[in-house]
């Protein structure tokens, strides 16, 4: 592709090595394309991902480094092919921006699991080549296909988080059939994947049983978001009382959990699903066989799937809670999502405090 039409406007935050600090950032994003749709961004989430890619936890961070794949914003511009959006949209964004579009994952709607490799909204190869920088931003190009509809009475604000945090639980919880009122779910950890599990497993009709090593959650799982049930998962006595009364488990937790004690939990045929992200997965074979139960992982949905989930938080008014920061605060933002202090989802106002 050609320079002619770049632009060299777009400003944000970056780190530049791996001390993760980020500062403000001028950049270009490549031009718009025949089917691409250019956005103002609006808000962006703050997911784990940015502290991992920034701090180079995972290896391979590419520098300067523009965090973020939990993006709202309004349509500014669209390429002379597209059909599925105007000036003047809402819309959004979430962990990838591209495939290959003709592998069987790609032509199945598992984008994400593109054989060629999806590419990712930040520190991937973009359809120029260059590397791709995220929602940190003031604005951001992406193909259509990977550009979706934001319900009109779900704020901007409140849609972000989804993007990542939500369609994370909600694809799991469609595949693995955990979508049936009536049948019981429980929720490892109460973050901002766990408390979406919850929103969304009651908005499916089941009853939730959330696992906490901390008490003082309690009433918020309860009262705030409706919860069933309260189990501290360090009580020996509380846990085994539930022993085969689960249909399905999501962990949503980082940190290493006895699987053996949460998969007796579980009824016959049970699931299990990976959502979070522990160091190490352990457990007695037994556990499995007896009961035929599943342990299985989970990664954000393709492009169907998304779109599905965005349509059906906002017909049953499933909200993120969130805390609103500007941009300037994002150091520390990321400093206490490490400590895990925050309730549950930091949300970037990118419109109204980046310069």
């Amino acid at each position: 592709m050609s320079d002619e039409g770049v632009h060299e406007n777009c400003n944000g935050w970056a780190a530049r090595d791996p001390s993760g600090f980020l500062s403000p950032y001028k950049f270009s994003r490549r031009a718009v394309g025949t089917d691409d749709v250019s956005l103002d961004i609006a808000f962006c989430g703050v997911c784990y991902a940015d502290v991992s890619w920034t701090r180079n936890e995972i290896g391979n961070s590419t520098y300067p480094l523009v965090p973020g794949h939990e993006i709202t914003g309004i349509v500014k511009e669209v390429g002379s092919n597209v059909t599925r959006f105007k000036i003047g949209d809402q819309v959004g964004i979430g962990t990838y921006v591209n495939s290959c579009r003709e592998c069987e994952y790609c032509d199945d709607g598992w984008e994400v699991y593109c054989k060629k490799g999806a590419v990712m909204t930040f520190d991937g190869i973009d359809a120029d080549g260059t590397v791709t920088k995220g929602g940190y931003s003031s604005y951001i190009v992406v193909h259509e296909r990977y550009c979706f509809t934001i319900p009109e009475n779900l704020p901007l604000e409140l849609a972000a988080p989804l993007l990542c945090a939500g369609i994370t639980v909600y694809t799991p919880m469609i595949k693995h059939n955990m979508n049936q009122p009536g049948k019981s779910l429980g929720v490892i950890g109460l973050g901002g994947l766990g408390h979406l599990a919850v929103k969304i497993g009651k908005a499916f009709g089941l009853n939730v049983t959330v696992f906490s090593t901390s008490i003082s959650k309690k009433d918020e799982a309860i009262t705030l978001l409706g919860a069933d049930k309260f189990v501290i998962a360090s009580d020996e006595q509380q846990m085994t009382v539930l022993a085969r009364s689960l249909d399905f488990i999501i962990n949503t937790a980082s940190g290493n959990i006895p699987f053996d004690m949460y998969l007796s939990l579980l009824k016959v045929n049970g699931v299990l699903v990976l959502a979070g992200v522990p160091k190490e997965v352990k457990f007695g074979p037994g556990s499995l066989i007896w009961g035929t139960k599943t342990i299985a992982g989970a990664l954000p949905g393709g492009v169907k799937h998304t779109q599905e989930m965005l349509d059906f938080c906002a017909a049953h008014k499933i909200y993120p809670e969130i805390e609103m920061i500007p941009i300037q605060y994002t150091n520390e933002a990321l400093e206490r999502l490490i400590k895990k202090d925050v309730k549950y989802r930091f949300v970037i106002d990118v419109a109204n405090s980046l310069q």
